[in-house]
């Protein structure tokens, strides 16, 4: 009689036991933690454009980017971030490990490679791409524009983090609605420094994309001593038009460096 009476005590604690893992799954899988790992400021500027735990449901994207001589189709992978960039001349890829080019004419290209094959992704998948891991946040002094303050939350980098772990920037947002208004950077994947030299971005114009808000436009700003100024025309703006999400990568050799293409060093 003992050991039946211990017998079957271990099989109710057996399945209660079990119960409660249940019950645990079923809270990690239905409880929306994604946000709460971030600092309170970022996580509503999340919210607002549609919410990270929503854009991690993609694993890639297509867009466009138009500028005055320049129409340029990316495709990106947003886990591994392998890139396709096509262009008038060239085919730019990155497969993972290798960064790559394939002249689609005898121009050649002129530019680095390395430096400009994630360049403007950065750009267009803000505010997002400021979840990534091995990020530090911390606040920022506020900028002014037409008597508008915005505040910042400045973000770093791990070391080696990227290709430019040393790069920095600041986001601005508008306080009425949580919702990313500018970006400063700074540029140190040439020096291989930290610079004090930021660069301003103006997010002119929204657009929705699967129920996230993702930038249609922006524009370049002189910005020195923490002060915005006039536009930048050297930099100039630019749009981003025919943007799509996907839940499933369709073709990942897409990103894998084409026979005739040289890998860049």
């Amino acid at each position: 009689m003992k050991t039946a009476a211990l017998l079957l005590l271990a099989i109710v604690l057996f399945f209660s036991c079990k119960q409660n893992t249940k019950d645990m799954d079923y809270k990690k899988e239905t409880l929306n933690v994604t946000t709460s790992i971030y600092p309170e400021n970022i996580s509503k500027i999340f919210d607002a454009h549609g919410g990270i735990h929503k854009w991690n449901t993609f694993k890639k994207m297509y867009f466009e980017i138009e500028k005055p001589t320049i129409n340029d189709k990316y495709d990106v992978a947003l886990k591994s971030r392998k890139s396709l960039i096509t262009s008038e001349h060239h085919l730019l890829g990155y497969d993972g490990e290798n960064v790559w080019i394939k002249n689609l004419d005898t121009t050649q290209y002129k530019g680095n490679a390395k430096f400009f094959y994630n360049l403007m992704f950065y750009f267009y998948a803000m505010p997002y791409v400021l979840g990534d891991d091995g990020i530090h946040y911390q606040d920022a002094e506020a900028i002014t524009f037409k008597g508008k303050e915005y505040p910042g939350i400045k973000i770093s980098y791990d070391a080696g983090v990227g290709e430019s772990s040393d790069d920095e920037y600041v986001l601005y947002y508008d306080k009425a609605t949580n919702k990313m208004a500018w970006l400063a950077y700074t540029v140190t994947y040439f020096s291989k420094e930290k610079s004090k030299k930021f660069n301003l971005i103006k997010y002119t114009d929204w657009g929705t994309i699967n129920g996230l808000q993702l930038p249609t436009a922006i524009q370049w700003y002189v910005f020195k001593d923490g002060e915005v100024g006039e536009k930048d025309e050297d930099h100039g703006s630019m749009a981003f038009v025919n943007a799509k999400l996907f839940k499933e990568i369709q073709d990942d050799n897409m990103f894998k460096a084409p026979e005739d293409s040289t890998l860049v060093e």
